[in-house]
């Protein structure tokens, strides 16, 4: 069952949340490599009805974190650190690419709303307060892909984002500080309208955690050592 430590919100997009509540437990080892996932347990465990349950575990299948075997349900798959550093690389190319685009279109609204997010954002870690880091961190970086106006780009980084444990960063030793340090300097390239030290900047945030992940998710059994 879920605990106040990691709640399951039941909000209009049932299939997303449960996908995103699965693929968060894979992350942090609470469903190892080889367990199955049978669908009506899971829903029981969440509350709802298998329908969206059986979409969410189709997507993950879809995504490559499960396989599904016939009478026996989904099994999880395991992680490797080559998927982590494949996910950073795309994120990086993307990523940086939309950066150095809304260095050349973003608006003062957008850059103040930008800011504005950031210093919540700080005031997060600061608290510690795991699921207003990663809902802030997400809107950090939308509100950029948004200022950068290129919508297949941003389709493309949104379809690759859910293959990254965003809900485990911020619990890497260190993470808050080289977090808060790349996303001042992101702003402070969007701020003088540089757009390759935007993508630089974008690119170096996405690549520098994939050692520190990768260590994290091993030492927790996540990818196999």
């Amino acid at each position: 069952m879920s605990t106040a430590s990691d709640p399951f919100v039941v909000r209009p997009q049932l299939s997303d949340d449960v996908a995103r509540y699965v693929r968060r437990r894979i992350f942090n080892g609470t469903y190892p490599a080889g367990e199955y996932l049978r669908l009506d347990q899971l829903a029981a465990d969440v509350g709802i009805s298998v329908t969206p349950v059986r979409e969410a575990l189709l997507n993950l299948r879809a995504e490559g974190l499960l396989e599904q075997h016939p009478r026996r349900g989904f099994m999880v798959l395991e992680v490797t650190a080559r998927d982590i550093a494949d996910v950073a690389r795309v994120q990086a190319f993307i990523g940086g690419e939309l950066a150095a685009r809304a260095a050349e279109s973003a608006t003062p609204a957008q850059l103040a709303e930008l800011k504005s997010i950031q210093d919540e954002l700080e005031s997060a870690y600061e608290h510690t307060d795991l699921d207003r880091m990663v809902r802030l961190n997400h809107e950090f970086h939308r509100t950029i892909n948004v200022a950068a106006d290129s919508p297949k780009l941003t389709q493309f980084m949104s379809g690759i984002t859910r293959y990254a444990p965003e809900s485990v960063f911020p619990t890497l030793p260190g993470w808050p500080e080289q977090s808060i340090s790349d996303h001042r300097a992101v702003i402070a390239a969007l701020d003088t309208g540089d757009a390759e030290a935007a993508r630089a900047a974008m690119a170096e945030h996405f690549t520098v955690g994939v050692g520190p992940l990768t260590a994290h998710l091993t030492e927790r059994g996540v990818i196999g050592r």
